[in-house]
């Protein structure tokens, strides 16, 4: 959820952006642009907005095995050989 308290209007961040980024420089705290009243935008540094995305792909990835396995559980799943069998087949691989 935004933290709505460190919002600034478009306009008073335009205004104010050496000292606004100085200080986001300085705690790290995104920034919620808005814009009548709504917010548009997050100004978020870097190495923060880098470690969000690792950990969504992360969440991603766990959520995919999950499914599998829960398919698999189901009897959804084939065998590895019944897998590779049909790897060859469709890309024509020798045995």
């Amino acid at each position: 959820m935004l933290n709505l308290s460190h919002s600034r209007p478009l306009n008073q961040f335009q205004q104010e952006a050496p000292e606004l980024l100085h200080q986001f420089e300085i705690d790290k705290t995104p920034i919620v642009i808005t814009i009548n009243g709504k917010a548009v935008a997050v100004l978020q540094d870097a190495e923060s907005y880098e470690k969000l995305l690792n950990r969504l792909e992360l969440l991603e990835t766990l959520a995919g095995i999950r499914q599998s396995l829960g398919e698999f559980d189901r009897g959804e799943g084939v065998s590895i050989h019944q897998a590779f069998e049909e790897l060859q087949k469709k890309y024509d691989l020798p045995s």
